[in-house]
């Protein structure tokens, strides 16, 4: 089913409806879509490098939108469809725990989730779930999610088809080891 619903998803890039799709996309994949807008910003880039920033530009904007819905969805109906979204992710169990110390981490844990592979939508419900303060989520969200699809952009605006490759299948890894070491800084500076 998951393949299948990439490969629609993927299908869209060569339409003349494709900025219209990567906005969709990326607007339902911050509170329940499956698949991140990269699969459609790849390929819409490499088809038009000179676009690759407005592509990045609409990316972002519709995804801290769509972070939004996933916020009020864990604000105001959490339990009708908050819930049943992150038991579909796998995620229920974690919660109950991970939510009495979630707002205690403040921007964190929408920074990382912005930027690394974790499901972004998983923390845009846990954040409206929480109270996580709707400032510090719209600022952090605009900020990682900008920085992930304008990296993406800007790799294969200068690169290329040659680092599509590397995108799709290490960027994601470089990403949660950038984070790694930019949490574990911070930690060092204020704790030893």
């Amino acid at each position: 089913m998951i393949r299948r619903l990439y490969d629609w998803t993927m299908s869209l890039a060569g339409t003349r409806y494709a900025m219209w799709a990567l906005a969709i996309v990326a607007f339902v994949e911050s509170s329940f879509f499956p698949i991140p807008p990269d699969v459609l910003m790849i390929p819409m880039i490499l088809a038009a490098p000179r676009r690759a920033f407005q592509i990045a530009a609409l990316a972002t904007v519709c995804s801290v939108l769509g972070g939004l819905l996933g916020y009020w969805i864990g604000a105001i109906a959490f339990e009708t469809v908050g819930q049943p979204i992150l038991q579909t992710l796998g995620k229920a169990d974690a919660m109950a725990a991970f939510n009495d110390r979630f707002n205690d981490f403040g921007f964190w844990p929408v920074l990382i989730a912005g930027i690394t592979p974790f499901p972004y939508k998983v923390i845009t419900i846990m954040s409206g779930w929480t109270g996580l303060p709707l400032g510090t989520f719209v600022v952090t969200s605009i900020i990682a999610r900008g920085f992930r699809f304008f990296l993406v952009a800007a790799l294969l605006w200068k690169f290329g088809a040659p680092i599509r490759d590397f995108i799709e299948q290490r960027l994601g890894l470089m990403f949660t080891l950038f984070m790694l070491l930019l949490v574990g800084g911070v930690y060092a500076v204020r704790f030893l």
